[in-house]
C-alpha cells in the first residue's frame, strides 16, 4: 500500500551458519589433513620413473576425502561401496605396479586412509589419532626393520610372546574372586603381580640393551637391581675379589642395585593399589634416596682414585626364561599362603614373621604378597607398611652375607654400611 514502507530484510550470522550446521566440516578437514600427512610420507618413498609406486600425496588425500564424504552423506551403503571401490583399485594397482618392491604397505595404507576418512566424520579426534598413527608407523619403517632384524634376538622375541600371552590370555582366565582352598585369597591380584614382576624384569633387560655396557658399571648395577639385587651383588662381588683395584666402583654398582629394590616396591604397588603406594611411599623414597646417595658417593670416590673403568656385561643376558613365570607364580603363591596362614593364626605378629622368613629368600615376592593381601582387605595399612619393612630388612641381611662371602671384607663393608643407612632412613620415615 502507498505510504507503507516494505519490511527491512535483516540477515543474521547465526541464521546463515545454521545452513552449514549439518555438514561434517570438522571431519572433512581432519580427513584432508590425515590424507595429506600420510600422502607426504608415501610420496617420499614413491620413487620416480617407470618404477615409481602407484599412489602418492594426491591419491591418499583424495582417498581420505572420499571416505569423509561417503560417511557424511545420507546415502545408505555409500561407505561400503566406496570401500569396495578403493579395495578393487588397490588390488589392481598392486598387480600393475612395476616397482621392484613386492610389499603391500602402500596398498594397505591406501585402504586404511579411506577408513581414516570415514572415521574422521564419525569421531574427528579418533580419526586424527589414527591418521597420525598410520603416518608415524610408515615413517618408522627403517627403525622398526632394524629393531626386528638386528636388535631383537630370537630368544627375546620368544620372551616377549610369552609375556604377552600371560597378560592377554592367561590373566583374563584367572578367577577374580576369593577361592576357599586358597585360604580365601583372590588369585587375580596375585597373577597381576606376577605379570608386573616379570614385566619389570623385561624392562630392566631392555634398559640394559638400550644403554649398553659402555655406559659403565653404575648404570648396569642399578638396572640389574630390578631383576635381582641379591644376584647383582653376588655377581659384582665375585668380580671385586678378582679386580681389587676396582672394588670401590663395583661396590657403587652393587649399592645402586639396592636403590632399585625400594623403587620396585612403589612400582609394584602403585598400579594395583594407589592407597598402598601412598602408605609405602615415605619409607620407600627415604630408603631409595639414601641408597642412591651412597652409590653416587662411592662412584665419585672411585672416579677420583682410578681411571675409566671397563664396561661390565649384564649379570643375565636373557630377558625371561620359559619356566620363570611358573617359578615366580609358585614362589609368590607359597609366600602369600605362608603370610596369610600366619596372619590368621598369630595376627600381626604372624604377618611380620612370615614376611621376614620370605624376605630372607626374595624381597620382591614378599612385598607382592603383602600388597595382594592388602588389596583383598586382609591386611591393614600399618601391617602392610611394617611387613614390607621387615621383609626388606630380612633380605638386606641376606645381601650383606652374600656381599661379604663373594666380595671380601672391603666390598662387603661398603655394601653393609649402605644397606644399614638406607634401612635406617626407611624405618625413621615410617615411624
Amino acid at each position: 500500500m502507498p505510504g507503507i514502507a516494505p519490511p527491512a530484510v535483516t540477515i543474521r550470522l547465526d541464521d546463515a551458519m545454521a545452513d552449514f550446521a549439518g555438514l561434517p566440516l570438522l571431519g572433512i578437514a581432519v580427513a584432508l589433513g590425515c590424507g595429506l600427512l600420510i600422502g607426504l610420507e608415501r610420496e617420499r618413498r614413491k620413487g620416480e620413473g617407470s618404477n615409481r609406486a602407484a599412489a602418492g600425496i594426491r591419491t591418499f588425500t583424495i582417498t581420505a576425502l572420499a571416505g569423509a564424504i561417503a560417511q557424511g552423506t545420507t546415502s545408505a551403503g555409500l561407505v561400503i561401496t566406496g570401500a569396495l571401490l578403493v579395495a578393487g583399485l588397490t588390488v589392481l594397482s598392486y598387480f600393475k605396479s612395476r616397482s621392484d618392491d613386492p610389499g603391500l604397505t602402500t596398498e594397505l595404507a591406501l585402504f586404511v586412509t579411506y577408513l581414516v576418512g570415514v572415521q574422521s566424520v564419525i569421531s574427528p579426534a579418533l580419526g586424527a589419532a589414527c591418521g597420525v598413527g598410520v603416518a608415524a608407523l610408515l615413517t618408522a619403517r627403517a627403525g622398526l626393520h632394524h629393531f626386528a632384524t638386528r636388535w631383537l634376538s630370537e630368544q627375546e622375541l620368544r620372551d616377549g610372546l610369552l609375556l604377552a600371552a600371560l597378560g592377554l590370555v592367561v590373566l583374563p582366565l584367572i578367577p577374580n574372586r576369593p577361592i576357599e582352598w586358597l585360604a580365601s585369597i583372590n588369585p587375580r591380584p596375585l597373577a597381576a603381580l606376577v605379570l608386573l614382576i616379570l614385566s619389570l624384569q623385561v624392562a630392566g633387560h631392555i634398559a640394559l640393551r638400550w644403554l649398553g655396557p659402555e655406559r659403565g658399571l653404575v648404570i648396569t648395577g642399578f638396572v640389574s637391581g630390578f631383576v635381582s639385587s641379591t644376584v647383582t651383588i653376588a655377581t659384582l662381588g665375585r668380580r671385586a675379589r678378582e679386580e681389587r683395584e676396582r672394588g670401590t666402583l663395583l661396590s657403587a654398582a652393587a649399592v645402586l642395585s639396592t636403590a632399585a629394590t625400594w623403587l620396585q616396591v612403589l612400582v609394584m604397588s602403585a598400579p594395583l593399589s594407589p592407597n598402598a603406594a601412598r602408605v609405602l611411599a615415605p619409607a620407600a623414597l627415604a630408603g631409595m634416596g639414601t641408597a642412591l646417595a651412597a652409590g653416587v658417593g662411592l662412584w665419585i670416590l672411585a672416579r677420583r682414585s682410578a681411571s675409566r673403568a671397563e664396561p661390565a656385561e649384564p649379570p643375565d643376558s636373557r630377558a625371561l626364561r620359559p619356566r620363570e613365570a611358573l617359578i615366580v607364580a609358585g614362589l609368590l603363591t607359597a609366600v602369600t599362603l605362608l603370610i596369610s596362614a600366619a596372619a590368621t593364626r598369630f595376627g600381626a605378629t604372624g604377618v611380620y614373621a612370615g614376611a621376614a622368613l620370605a624376605g630372607f629368600a626374595d624381597a620382591h615376592s614378599s612385598v607382592a604378597s603383602l600388597t595382594a593381601l592388602h588389596i583383598g582387605g586382609r591386611l591393614e595399612e600399618r601391617d602392610l607398611l611394617l611387613g614390607v619393612l621387615v621383609s626388606v630388612s630380612a633380605n638386606s641381611a641376606t645381601r650383606v652375607v652374600v656381599a661379604f662371602s663373594t666380595g671380601g671384607v672391603g666390598y662387603g663393608a661398603r655394601v653393609a654400611i649402605s644397606l644399614a643407612a638406607s634401612l635406617t632412613a626407611a624405618w625413621l620415615a615410617a615411624i
